[in-house]
């Protein structure tokens, strides 16, 4: 497939904010660098109140916005700005891979109408390296936010976007609407993610009760069960 076909397929890449500018500016940067050709970026902040939003203001006010808390809500907006074939969705402790926006239009571009890439902890010990190994594998209770999501604007529409009632694991519900709509993919690139949440929370208990999470939400666990917790066994 030629690059100059893969150019009809453009981005918009969407990253929901809260507290995060000792990270905005870095993730920026990388975000650029690793792109093949320039893409949209729309930042929708959450009410930060770390200077988050006034960083945003100064530096990035054409694609910088702001809304009420919670995931859904924010990327729902972001989604919202956007006249993009294609919607990335990604976090800011991301790390891309090389030419990200290339890989993402390939897949559109073929017919792929949702999809992610797989997942890489940094400074990972063996149970976070088994635990990243599984995002290979192409199922509902390998997928997460972390792995960041592509999907075709015209789909996610027609789904209704993320439902704004998960306040916790709102990716995984849009995710497993997806499944059930079209064929999903797992691109063999690996995206980058911070484990230091882990280190600090405990490996093994995290990697559990997430996974309980998970498996909860795959037998249909409700917002509420799910935000409880959330709330009572990881925050």
């Amino acid at each position: 497939m030629t690059g100059a076909l893969t150019n009809k397929i453009q981005l918009t890449v969407i990253v929901p904010v809260l507290n995060e500018i000792e990270l905005l500016p870095q993730f920026l940067s990388h975000l650029q660098k690793q792109w093949k050709t320039p893409q949209k970026i729309i930042l929708v902040d959450g009410g930060s109140t770390d200077g988050s939003w006034e960083w945003i203001q100064q530096n990035w006010s054409e694609g910088g916005f702001q809304t009420q808390r919670g995931r859904g809500h924010q990327m729902n907006f972001g989604a919202e700005q956007s006249t993009t074939a294609g919607l990335y969705f990604v976090h800011v402790d991301s790390k891309l891979p090389h030419h990200f926006d290339l890989q993402i239009a390939q897949a559109l571009e073929a017919g792929c109408q949702a999809g992610c890439f797989q997942l890489v902890f940094d400074h990972a010990n063996w149970l976070l390296r088994r635990a990243a190994a599984g995002s290979r594998w192409n199922h509902l209770l390998c997928r997460g936010g972390d792995q960041s999501l592509f999907v075709h604007r015209e789909l996610f529409q027609e789904l209704g976007g993320y439902d704004t009632r998960f306040k916790v694991c709102e990716d995984l519900d849009l995710i497993k609407r997806l499944y059930r709509k079209v064929k999903f993919r797992v691109l063999p690139q690996k995206i980058l993610t911070s484990s230091r949440r882990f280190y600090e929370n405990g490996t093994l208990r995290l990697l559990i009760h997430f996974g309980i999470m998970h498996f909860s939400h795959w037998l249909g666990a409700g917002p509420q069960f799910l935000y409880r917790y959330y709330g009572t066994f990881v925050r």
